[in-house]
């Protein structure tokens, strides 16, 4: 098991595990360096940080996933070491979240049409007043025996082709590496393999600021994962990592500390994060 998980969701967007129960099953799972990196909020970054004074082997890095589409697929950009008090921050971040409900209501609504009886009560509920995303609809659909696993709910019904897939308020993958940047943080591109041509897309957004690619992921083969990190040392970028875990299958969802990530990641990570502070401490 590994020592880092760059990639954790928690109830503040679409996770299970509140952000002090993520800390604690961190600690307990034996990581040194964890990264919480809710969907389109910066809410569960203080309780985290508190509850991570009770594990003083533990760091936790601030952080943000910002999910952003684009015609051929879906392109999500991590935010690290980011200022989560910034209101710039928040203020977009909030907008991302008003969309998110609205998109959200949408797919509940062609889900409807299809047949397929969810409420947004019932999402709500799930969601646990945190952040509304696609999870929390699939758990729905789980709960009413539509589908037999979260990943069916994204193939059948509501991932990027599904026929209740609905279209949000539009950010260019540039734009989030932006708001990151403006944020004091460090943008990496998540996933890369949810869009055709990854190589393209990481140049596009080298030119906005991106320092990273996420290379260790929880369904990447050896080979995807050799590919990526060759295609981060051409484009001199760091390899991160991360489970991107949700907690919502226990049977078959990664676990937090389950993808191999090398301590050579976070190191660098970390390193180029004190240079940004130094920058912005001299400015």
């Amino acid at each position: 098991m590994s020592k880092v998980d760059l990639h954790i969701h928690s109830t503040a967007s679409d996770g299970r595990l509140s952000p002090e129960e993520v800390v604690a099953r961190a600690a307990e799972r034996g990581l040194t360096v964890m990264a919480l990196t809710d969907h389109d909020t910066v809410d569960g970054i203080a309780p985290a940080l508190e509850a991570a004074k009770a594990f003083p082997r533990l760091k936790v890095i601030p952080g943000v996933e910002v999910s952003t589409d684009i015609p051929s697929g879906e392109v999500h950009v991590l935010g690290y070491f980011i200022d989560y008090t910034s209101q710039e921050l928040a203020e977009a971040l909030g907008r991302f979240r008003t969309s998110r409900e609205g998109r959200a209501q949408g797919m509940i609504g062609k889900l409807n049409g299809l047949g397929i009886r969810i409420n947004w009560q019932r999402v709500q509920e799930i969601a646990n007043n945190g952040s509304v995303g696609r999870p929390h609809i699939a758990q729905a659909l789980l709960e009413k025996g539509y589908i037999s696993s979260i990943k069916e709910a994204f193939n059948k019904y509501i991932g990027h082709d599904g026929p209740a897939y609905v279209e949000r308020e539009k950010m260019t993958p540039a734009e989030a590496v932006e708001l990151i940047v403006q944020a004091r943080g460090l943008a990496v591109m998540a996933h890369p393999f949810t869009v055709a041509d990854p190589e393209a897309m990481v140049g596009k957004l080298k030119a906005a600021g991106l320092v990273g690619i996420e290379a260790y992921y929880n369904s990447y083969s050896t080979d995807e994962i050799d590919s990526l990190v060759r295609m981060a040392d051409k484009h001199k970028l760091i390899t991160t990592g991360g489970s991107d875990y949700h907690g919502l299958d226990d049977i078959n969802e990664t676990k937090i500390g389950g993808v191999d990530v090398p301590m050579k990641s976070v190191e660098q990570l970390m390193a180029l994060a004190e240079q940004q502070a130094l920058k912005f401490a001299g400015q």
